[in-house]
C-alpha cells in the first residue's frame, strides 16, 4: 500500500497539471492562440477605455468561458480521435457538437464585447 500525499500537496500537483494543460493548449492549438490574442487586445481596450468593474467582470468571464470551452472541445476531439481514429459519422457529430459549444460561447463573448465597447467607441 502506498502512502497518499497530503491534501495540500495533491492540490499543488493538480494546479501544476492544469498549468501544464493550459500551456499545451497555448503552444499547440491555433484556436486558443487566436483567442488568447483577442483576450490581450480586449484587455488593452479595457484599460484604454477605463471600463467599469462590472464590465471587467463580464469581459473576464467571457474570455474565461470561451477559452475553457475551447479546451474542453480540444479534449473531446483528442479522445474521439483516440477511440476511433478513422472517420465515423457519430464521432463527427460529437466533434461538431463540441465545436458548436465553442461557437455559442464565442457569440456570447462577442455580444458582451459589443455591449461594452460600441458605446465607448461611438
Amino acid at each position: 500500500m502506498s502512502k497518499k500525499d497530503p491534501f495540500i500537496i495533491n492540490r499543488l500537483k493538480s494546479i501544476g497539471y492544469a498549468f501544464k494543460g493550459m500551456l499545451f493548449l497555448l503552444k499547440t492549438e491555433a484556436s486558443i492562440k487566436i483567442q488568447f490574442c483577442i483576450a490581450i487586445i480586449v484587455t488593452i481596450a479595457g484599460l484604454y477605455y477605463n471600463i467599469s468593474n462590472t464590465e471587467w467582470i463580464m469581459q473576464c468571464f467571457a474570455i474565461g468561458l470561451v477559452m475553457s470551452i475551447e479546451g474542453v472541445n480540444t479534449a473531446i476531439e483528442a479522445i474521439a480521435d483516440f477511440v476511433h481514429p478513422e472517420y465515423h459519422q457519430k464521432i463527427g457529430i460529437i466533434k461538431d457538437v463540441a465545436a458548436g459549444a465553442v461557437f455559442i460561447a464565442a457569440l456570447a463573448a462577442s455580444t458582451i464585447g459589443l455591449f461594452i465597447y460600441i458605446p465607448k467607441i461611438f
